[in-house]
């Protein structure tokens, strides 16, 4: 089965095996449930240096643009600016087979670092290192980023109060409305013109600009990937051990996103969510904080409120539904069901 290791598959065989990690002072936030990015104190105590490193293994086009939003946003989302960069490519075999044969192997690699450029440029990011190798049992490039950045003020994901109030930027499913439109396009009633804008919402996948707008009010912020908001929403749940309420009619949801996921017969909340920053924030900033991301031509809503579990256990409530387990992205039996069929 594709798809992240369970949380709680981590928390017995991986969170607690950090060698050094557990006597070491300067780490201010490790691997735990729901955070996606480390944290460590500066030694001169000039700040935190946020890291956070992310795979790009699905993707066939767009994996040097996909690689820097990814890695990026999630240091952006813990409140630095990611700055640095490193790029771990691995290409099929036969990409250097060809290049050996003088027949325009590179040309991949070219693409690729080429898409890396551009989106590093873009946020401000420089690229100091990385590795690069051809590997025969590839059949598509495989991308690994590590996004490294400085703040002032980190902000993690289990940051959430009781009283706090939850903000969404954007939308649900963006990320996965692109792919239901490369992937799944030509097998869903949907007209072409609907598909080619929903294509485009790769271009928004960073989440970087309203994350600086957001991280000076925000408790805690997140960036929903696999299993879209939903699963989003329900790890900052876990990572606060609160109850987050929220109403689904409240959620952002484009038209494009809707008529793909009524086609496809998916949930928009429960796609790939990449392009959005699920934040929450006190009571008394919310109209501030949704009045600076408008100023900034950024859309944004409020989605629910953060409770007291009250002893039980962390929760998402959503339209009174409560879900506590791990939540699966609904694009992966799409997948399945296409390579069985392949």
């Amino acid at each position: 089965m594709p798809g992240k290791v369970s949380p709680d598959d981590l928390l017995a065989h991986v969170f607690e095996r950090t060698g050094a990690a557990e006597t070491d002072e300067a780490i201010r936030q490790g691997p735990a449930d729901g955070e996606d990015a480390a944290a460590i104190d500066w030694p001169d105590g000039d700040g935190t240096l946020v890291v956070s490193s992310d795979p790009i293994s699905l993707a066939a086009s767009q994996v040097g643009t996909l690689g820097v939003a990814v890695a990026s946003n999630d240091v952006a989302v813990s409140g630095a600016d990611p700055r640095w960069l490193t790029a771990v490519v691995l290409l099929p075999g036969e990409a250097g087979e060809a290049n050996a044969a003088g027949d325009d192997g590179n040309s991949l690699l070219e693409e690729i670092s080429g898409d890396l450029d551009a989106a590093a440029r873009e946020i401000g990011a420089s690229i100091v290192g990385g590795h690069s190798e051809y590997v025969d049992q590839l059949e598509r490039p495989i991308l690994s980023l590590t996004a490294m950045g400085m703040t002032e003020r980190f902000v993690p994901t289990g940051g959430a109060e009781p009283g706090d109030a939850v903000i969404l930027t954007k939308a649900a499913g963006i990320e996965g409305s692109a792919i239901l439109a490369a992937d799944f396009g030509d097998d869903l009633a949907v007209d072409p013109e609907t598909r080619e804008r929903a294509e485009g919402f790769l271009e928004e996948i960073s989440v970087v600009p309203e994350a600086r707008i957001v991280r000076e009010y925000a408790t805690a912020m997140h960036d929903p990937t696999e299993g879209g908001v939903a699963a989003g929403l329900l790890e900052v749940a876990r990572a606060s051990d609160v109850r987050l309420e929220v109403d689904r009619d409240a959620v952002p949801i484009r038209e494009e996103t809707a008529a793909l996921c009524d086609a496809a017969g998916v949930d928009p909340l429960r796609i790939f969510g990449s392009g959005a920053l699920l934040a929450t924030v006190p009571a008394d900033a919310v109209d501030d904080c949704l009045a600076a991301l408008d100023d900034a031509g950024l859309e944004a809503a409020a989605i629910g409120t953060v409770g007291d579990p009250g002893g039980g256990e962390s929760e998402l409530v959503l339209d009174g539904e409560s879900i506590t387990g791990p939540i699966e992205d609904d694009l992966y039996p799409l997948w399945e069901a296409a390579d069985a069929a392949e």
